[in-house]
């Protein structure tokens, strides 16, 4: 990639091993070196410091927990406040709106809607040769995203050769689920699918009250601008509709239908195949889309970014997965 004015490097930590995920060095168009860091953890203060903390989303395995706590941290103002619900922290670095545009050290990142949870987002820049870059973070949908020409993309669900990776939301069964009950519990993780739940519902035509678990709760009247009614569980006099985390279903009476909103098979309860990932066919058809010259799939921990890099090189794209990048730079960046 030094062809095209970038260099993607791994960091290690004190006890020598690999920091998570990955940093991008490159030059912007005035000539500067810049160092942006990608879902990553911080870097000691005594140690130099990238120019950016990227924070896509706010879920615990892209390390937000540590960048947030960063003046140089950077995210979209729905995602800091995730941060500091889920974290009880104060979020130091600058927000940008999705959609808009921040500067640091004269380069200008634009953001773009992934629509993996809300808030999360994906960075955009160019650097001084013209070489577009893109990370997009987890991904549900990429139609809204630009043409790059160096892709930092996940493989939650790219193993192609996995019959799991494979799935369409049933969104049907979650409205019968929804309309055949009076009283119905959804098992839900706090931050993200909880939120899903309550968008799907809203969608549906459920306008009555829905009870939350706490921290589900205070999540979701934050982060959604038209969640209608909400209350704390056993506050509302309507007809029970609940979403808690699945591990709190046993807690709800034993007569309430329950459901997982997960792909997963290994709850007592149904579950209802909702997801806030594209599969394996949708991270495909968004590498062919966006048609980079180069794609680093960096997420998860796992086997799975080596399974979809190797499946992107048997289409005939440049790809290579996190596992295969080494932290030694280029004298060129140097």
């Amino acid at each position: 990639m030094v062809d095209l004015g970038i260099m993607i490097f791994r960091q290690k930590n004190s006890r020598g091993s690999f920091k998570p995920h990955l940093s991008v060095k490159f030059r912007s168009e005035e000539g500067e070196l810049v160092t942006f860091s990608v879902d990553t953890t911080r870097t000691p203060a005594k140690y130099p410091q990238p120019d950016a903390y990227l924070i896509t989303h706010a879920h615990s395995d892209h390390n937000g927990k540590s960048a947030m706590l960063s003046e140089r941290a950077i995210c979209s103002d729905k995602t800091a406040h995730a941060l500091e619900i889920r974290h009880d922290k104060s979020y130091k670095g600058r927000t940008v709106e999705v959609g808009a545009t921040i500067e640091v050290n004269g380069v200008n990142i634009s953001t773009y809607s992934n629509f993996h949870t809300v808030g999360s987002t994906a960075f955009y820049w160019e650097n001084d040769v013209g070489t577009r870059i893109l990370v997009t973070g987890d991904v549900k949908d990429a139609s809204g995203l630009p043409d790059c020409d160096v892709l930092i993309t996940e493989a939650n669900y790219g193993d192609p050769g996995d019959t799991t990776c494979y799935f369409d939301d049933d969104i049907q069964g979650f409205r019968s689920a929804l309309q055949d009950n009076t009283c119905v519990a959804f098992g839900a993780y706090a931050f993200g699918k909880a939120q899903r739940a309550v968008e799907l519902m809203r969608d549906c035509g459920y306008n009555g009250a829905v009870e939350m678990e706490e921290k589900s709760l205070q999540l979701t009247r934050s982060l959604l601008d038209d969640a209608g009614d909400l209350a704390s569980i056993g506050e509302s006099c309507s007809d029970q509709v609940c979403v808690v985390p699945p591990w709190d279903l046993d807690k709800l009476p034993s007569d309430m239908p329950k459901y997982v909103m997960t792909g997963r098979a290994d709850y007592r309860y149904p579950s209802i195949q909702i997801s806030d990932h594209l599969d394996a066919r949708g991270l495909t058809q968004m590498v062919e889309d966006l048609n980079p010259e180069f794609t680093v799939v960096y997420h998860p921990a796992g086997h799975r970014p080596g399974k979809f890099a190797s499946h992107l090189n048997s289409l005939g794209f440049n790809a290579i997965s996190i596992d295969r990048i080494s932290n030694v730079l280029s004298n060129e960046f140097i």
